[in-house]
């Protein structure tokens, strides 16, 4: 089944976070992952939940967007998103 990476955020400094945005989706596509959801301003529907941005990876399992979260070399791109935003990051399975 596939894994969904599930990433809530608000950007503190754009233009440091810039360098994530440009180099993440090589690590992204690097372990079979693609974007659902890229970024993009949610529209609140139900609840209190108020993410400001969402992301949505999706890859071939959970364990593959594990090898992908423990990348040793996407850890210093990992180090400025959370240093430039506070973000909110969970993994689901899918059903498929």
């Amino acid at each position: 089944m596939k894994g969904y990476l599930i990433l809530d955020f608000s950007i503190k400094d754009f233009g440091l976070f810039k360098e994530y945005i440009d180099k993440i989706p090589e690590f992204i596509k690097n372990h079979g992952g693609r974007y659902v959801v890229q970024g993009v301003e949610p529209e609140i529907m139900e609840g209190d939940w108020q993410p400001e941005r969402v992301v949505v990876l999706e890859f071939p399992s959970k364990d593959v967007a594990k090898e992908f979260l423990a990348d040793p070399e996407a850890q210093p791109l990992f180090s400025i998103r959370h240093n430039t935003t506070e973000s909110k990051l969970i993994l689901v399975e899918g059903c498929f």
